[in-house]
């Protein structure tokens, strides 16, 4: 009979967060979708923090072995456990775990403190077990362990120069958090143990566990027996009705019983469902037209950001535009016309992105854009690194009418909407016209490309062929509400 696997912490994590989805890790891994480009980013900006972090400690030793040299990295780590030096990816198990720890850090005469490091800016729930595992394995093997530290970003820091890690990160001491529930960790990890050697996927709803603490990669072969338009799609379901109604057997938002409980906007829904039409208040619709003014300008803004600041004057995670795209309608009926910056170089481009903006904006009319906090976010963002804009920039905020105010209040919904006002489902259901034709279809392929191209080694030919289809896709977005705009004003 073979040994059951180690359970190491990603897999315990899994087992916390649902039994079949740690069962599936060892029994059913062609379930799990391949690695994707977002997936990948995150990753490799978790080892860019965790590189900076060891800076911290200059003297450190690091456990080079090959992730699935699982002896080799333990055997390597027990030799330099006599060097009393901060080590790297230290590595041990003990009663079925399985736990690598990114710094462990020498103190007194023969104890060591654990140091896990994130790339979030405060401390949260998960963290806790995560350390806790490590702990108890690392404990489990006879190490001495004295404290716990979460190491995470420090979310008031501000790139000026050369990084400091010492400013850059935040250590918390999370020793008594972790004390608390280590009673309970030989027990889970038994259970655990005995779920992975079992031939049989255990049975579990879904639920809520899905999203939390983290998406499961799971999410969508689980899921998908619910039909379209079902009630987990409620709108803003706060109270839980999409899981009440799904436990009594209810999938879709036509089933809902006529005297079942619903919010207003949730009635709505299940009405435009079981007729197929859009819900107008036409009322509501004209009050949000008249206040428009010609010319009309369409904007939309592309940004990145980054866990380690790129540029100066620039906060961890802070959305530093690159693009923007301007729709311009003078008159009704006149031709949109169409201005466009995409940033080009390695420099900081706030500046000149500021710089197109404020000569692209017409002095006058409204300023449409589909979800304004972002938007004016980002030029008050600009505008304290650049003072020379601030007032500009409040004029211009003053001007600008949010386009998603009449989709979020239900003043018009289409059952294609499918419970939500993101413009990606607003404009097909609006319109038929979606991003599917586009190379680029959402922003957050949009900053990983720019990126990739912009400061990776591509060829010509390739970085002109991203920039192509960012102009097309920001492009879209800002055409996009002027077929919105439209169609709001035929309904």
């Amino acid at each position: 009979m073979s040994r059951t696997p180690y359970i190491s912490k990603s897999k315990y994590l899994s087992g916390l967060q649902c039994p079949k989805l740690l069962w599936s890790a060892y029994k059913a891994k062609h379930l799990f979708p391949a690695v994707d480009s977002a997936q990948q980013a995150i990753f490799d900006q978790g080892h860019e923090v965790g590189s900076l972090a060891k800076k911290i400690f200059p003297n450190g030793i690091e456990i080079d072995c090959d992730p699935a040299d699982f002896e080799g990295a333990i055997r390597l780590t027990k030799e330099k456990l006599a060097l009393r030096r901060p080590i790297f990816e230290a590595t041990f198990t003990a009663n079925g775990g399985y736990a690598r720890a990114d710094i462990l850090n020498p103190v007194g005469k023969d104890e060591w403190d654990i140091i896990e490091v994130k790339s979030t800016t405060s401390l949260k729930d998960v963290h806790i077990p995560d350390i806790a595992f490590q702990t108890w394995v690392f404990t489990e093997a006879g190490i001495k362990i004295r404290r716990c530290f979460l190491c995470h970003i420090n979310n008031k820091f501000v790139r000026h120069g050369e990084i400091d890690p010492r400013k850059f990160f935040t250590l918390v001491d999370v020793t008594a958090e972790v004390a608390a529930i280590s009673h309970e960790l030989e027990e889970q990890v038994g259970q655990m143990g005995k779920i992975i050697r079992s031939t049989k996927c255990p049975e579990i709803q879904i639920g809520k566990q899905c999203d939390s603490p983290y998406t499961c990669p799971l999410h969508d072969h689980c899921w998908s027996f619910l039909p379209p338009k079902n009630v987990l799609e409620l709108y803003d379901d706060k109270k839980g009705r999409g899981w009440d109604l799904l436990k009594r057997g209810i999938l879709r938002i036509t089933d809902i019983p006529d005297d079942y409980p619903l919010s207003t906007k949730q009635e709505i829904q299940r009405t435009t469902a079981l007729t197929g039409k859009p819900y107008v208040q036409r009322m509501q619709i004209q009050a949000f037209l008249k206040n428009l003014e010609y010319p009309l300008q369409y904007l939309d803004f592309e940004t990145f950001s980054s866990a380690i600041p790129m540029f100066d004057g620039s906060r961890p995670y802070e959305q530093i535009p690159f693009q923007f795209s301007l729709h311009i309608v003078r008159k009704a009926g006149a031709k949109p016309e169409h201005r466009i910056f995409l940033a080009e170089g390695r420099n900081d481009p706030r500046a000149e992105f500021m710089r197109q903006l404020k000569s692209a904006v017409e002095p006058k009319g409204t300023i449409l854009v589909f979800n304004a906090p972002f938007e004016k976010g980002r030029m008050k963002e600009c505008a304290e690194l650049l003072p020379v804009y601030k007032s500009w920039v409040s004029a211009v905020n003053n001007r600008i009418v949010d386009l998603l105010l009449p989709f979020r209040g239900f003043n018009f919904y289409h059952p294609d909407q499918c419970g939500s006002a993101s413009m990606k489902l607003v404009l097909p259901a609006l319109t038929g016209t979606d991003y599917t034709g586009l190379e680029i279809q959402e922003g957050g392929t949009a900053s990983r490309e720019f990126l990739r191209v912009t400061f990776g080694k591509v060829s010509a030919a390739e970085r002109k062929r991203v920039r192509d289809a960012l102009d097309k896709y920001c492009g879209q977005d800002t055409e996009g509400m002027v077929w919105i705009l439209a169609a709001l004003r035929a309904a």
